[in-house]
């Protein structure tokens, strides 16, 4: 068993987002989101610091992903690390913005936390949406209100958000994506770990 991770919920597996069978131990769920975590913090860092259109990034995705599948503990953290080791080499910037697009990011999470129990096609597909909202108002109304690019009255705001659309569109389309790879790929690689896992219980057991 890897400590910290034995109050993770178990994942459901299969494609359908079924129930883990129940030989599927815990120690084994826990080692794929060890794994799991470690190749989404590896690829989120990657696709920052690579060529990659504005915003379309799998950091909100990675937020999701995380806040359904780890410990709570873990939901803030991660993708805070994420974007702090991307920005070591990318540059930091005005620390007031940055605590709002890392606190962005990190509230992502608990919306992975409200859908853990029921993670239907429908339920991941508006908690992107709403994932890609949040990020778009808090981050705007930051930029409007903490910097000089535009004036501080309702017309500057509104302003604000109107430039910020095409790097919304962005955001939109890179949550969807990666949130669909990501739990899709997850979830297969949980049913093919289950398959297994029970193919070698039965053995044992006959």
């Amino acid at each position: 068993m890897i400590s910290g991770f034995s109050s993770a919920p178990i994942p459901p597996s299969g494609i359908v987002w079924g129930s883990a069978p129940k030989n599927f131990g815990r120690s084994a769920i826990a080692n794929l989101c060890l794994w799991g975590a470690s190749f989404f913090i590896i690829f989120g860092v990657a696709a920052r610091l690579l060529y990659h259109a504005p915003n379309f990034v799998p950091i909100g995705a990675l937020a999701l992903w995380v806040g359904v599948y780890l410990p709570k503990r873990y939901g803030f953290f991660l993708p805070i690390a994420v974007m702090l080791i991307s920005d070591f080499f990318i540059g930091f910037y005005d620390w007031r913005l940055m605590m709002v697009v890392y606190a962005s990011f990190a509230i992502i999470a608990p919306i992975g936390w409200i859908i853990r129990k029921n993670k239907s096609a429908s339920n991941i597909l508006l908690a992107s949406l709403s994932g890609s909202v949040i990020f778009f108002i808090t981050t705007n109304f930051a930029v409007w209100y903490l910097s000089n690019w535009y004036a501080h009255t309702p017309s500057g705001l509104l302003l604000s958000y109107t430039m910020a659309i095409p790097f919304f569109r962005n955001s939109l389309l890179a949550d969807l994506f990666y949130n669909a790879s990501f739990f899709s790929v997850y979830e297969l690689a949980l049913a093919i770990r289950a398959k297994k896992f029970n193919g070698v219980f039965a053995r044992l057991t006959s």
